[in-house]
């Protein structure tokens, strides 16, 4: 039998099950990056702003920003126009502020899927998932190293995401294999597993240059194209290390995206205080923005800010903050003042479990990060325990969420149709809506829904086991990872890329620090 006949088959043999089958069937679905149609918050006056970017000048030129164990870069500086002493760079005012101008305001991450390629700045909005953790946990195996495999079912999961546009970075870190060799495997998976653009390692130099020579091979070459975004941080207070500036050169170098972002713990990294603590913020990013450019004038940037408090009982970092959340309002207004795209917030949260606390500090971080006008968010799903462990269920509990800021950044149409007057007058006083034209043609999109949370009446829900958010999410990590289909990838390219890590694996003896 044809296919088209057992499609017409289908039809007209019983279209229940026709219905049935289609709801069932596996589609891997991703949203379009955020657009945002709604104000952000500006939190900061223009006084305010303007004695934080006065003080940052003071900052580069008095105290000066440490670029150690870099001689070149010293000498970068040097010819730049700064006052080199030692290690310390005394940058003169407005020299970088003019050296960042040349960045620019948007970019465009080319993916290998070209449907899934994201434009990083503007009014969008780009989701990526937890970066970074040594550490899983799941509902059956608890919180354990992190491995390959592990690795490896995060990608997956990110790929049959629809509310994810990026595939992230080092989403956990792979103990059970080298360290010098790992970031092969990783790159390997997000080239082959999904079809979402990802980012490169920034490790160490030479693994940057792995990065842009994969990419090499999955693009057939780049042409000046974007094809990574990669996190460079900066060693907060005022420090730029030879490891993350080393990638940052090999990267601008090739025109591939750096975050330019420091590392800030409130009190520790930090002053305790909102502007003190945005001053030296702008002063390490106008720094490190204007070193990329010194590579290579147009390097494409994001203006970065991953900034926590600290509980001064414990000395533990705390997330979910009020304070945190201001800092994100008053990088976000910074960062349009210096036309650049930003990056901040994340599903932050120091909870060991996806529990309450994960699910408040998280909530307070994401809104946040929408409305102070992020353009890529990192960790926007999966992160626990500050950053230490990668979970499965906080993945997909955070990834359902994210269609909650999909929802809020469309804002509020008001045409005729959203004014659904022609309903108030069909249903009038005394009646309900539940059966009137309006609500007939837009019940299916009303309303946003989520894929996960539990809406059945008490008696369904105790019937089917009492569950909890925490046990649907296992389930569902269990449903996508058995539902998952690889993208499309032609043989050839695939093994072009294996061949390359298996050499370069060969190349050097294995190292686990």
């Amino acid at each position: 039998m044809s296919e088209a006949a057992g499609r017409r088959r289908g039809r007209s043999g019983g279209g229940g099950a026709a219905r049935r089958a289609e709801r069932s069937a596996v589609r891997i679905e991703c949203a379009k990056v955020i657009e945002r149609r709604i104000p952000d918050v500006e939190m900061l006056t223009e006084e305010v702003l303007g004695i934080i970017e006065n003080n940052a000048e003071t900052v580069l030129e008095e105290i000066g920003v440490a670029f150690v164990e870099n001689p070149g870069a010293l000498e970068r500086w040097r010819q730049a126009g700064a006052d080199v002493r030692g290690e310390r760079v005394h940058i003169p005012r407005g020299l970088a502020r003019q050296l960042c101008a040349t960045a620019p305001g948007s970019f465009v991450q080319h993916a290998r899927n070209p449907e899934r390629s994201v434009e990083i700045g503007g009014r969008n909005l780009v989701l990526a998932p937890v970066y970074g953790p040594p550490f899983v946990r799941d509902l059956s195996g608890g919180r354990r190293y992190a491995t390959i495999e592990d690795f490896r079912n995060f990608v997956k999961l990110g790929h049959m995401t629809k509310w994810l546009h990026h595939s992230g970075g080092t989403v956990c870190e792979p103990t059970d294999v080298p360290v010098n060799k790992r970031h092969l495997d990783m790159l390997l998976a997000h080239m082959t597993l999904t079809d979402k653009p990802f980012m490169g390692s920034v490790t160490e130099p030479s693994r940057a240059q792995d990065s842009v020579d994969m990419c090499e091979i999955l693009f057939g070459g780049l042409d000046g194209r974007t094809v990574m975004t990669s996190l460079v941080n900066i060693n907060s207070p005022l420090t730029f290390d030879a490891t993350m500036m080393g990638a940052l050169e090999v990267y601008a170098a090739a025109n591939q995206a750096c975050i330019i972002s420091p590392f800030i713990v409130g009190g520790a990294m930090a002053p305790v205080s909102v502007v003190g603590t945005l001053t030296q913020v702008l002063a390490e990013v106008l720094a490190g923005v204007a070193y990329s450019q010194l590579i290579r004038p147009g390097a494409p940037v994001i203006f970065g800010a991953f900034v926590t408090s600290i509980d001064m009982n414990s000395g533990a970092p705390t997330f979910g903050t009020p304070e945190a959340s201001q800092i994100t309002y008053g990088a976000g207004q910074l960062a349009r003042r210096l036309g650049l795209p930003y990056r901040s917030a994340g599903s932050f949260n120091g909870s060991k479990l996806p529990d309450a606390q994960a699910a408040y500090e998280s909530a307070n971080s994401l809104n946040a990060g929408l409305f102070s006008g992020v353009n890529f968010m990192l960790h926007a799903c999966g992160w626990l325990e500050g950053g230490l462990v990668a979970s499965f269920e906080k993945f997909v509990m955070d990834a359902d969420q994210l269609g909650v800021l999909h929802k809020l950044a469309a804002g509020v149409s008001s045409d005729d149709e959203a004014q659904a007057m022609d309903a108030i007058r069909e249903v009038g006083p005394g009646g309900h809506y539940l059966g009137c034209a309006h609500t007939q043609r837009h019940f299916k999109d009303a309303f946003w829904r989520s894929d996960l949370l539990d809406y059945k009446p008490f008696e369904t829900w105790d019937e089917e086991g009492a569950r909890d958010t925490a046990t649907l999410a296992s389930a569902r990590v269990r449903r996508l990872l058995e539902q998952y289909q690889p993208p499309e990838m032609d043989a050839g390219l695939w093994e072009a890329l294996d061949a390359f890590v298996a050499r370069r694996k060969e190349e050097m003896p294995d190292a686990f620090v």
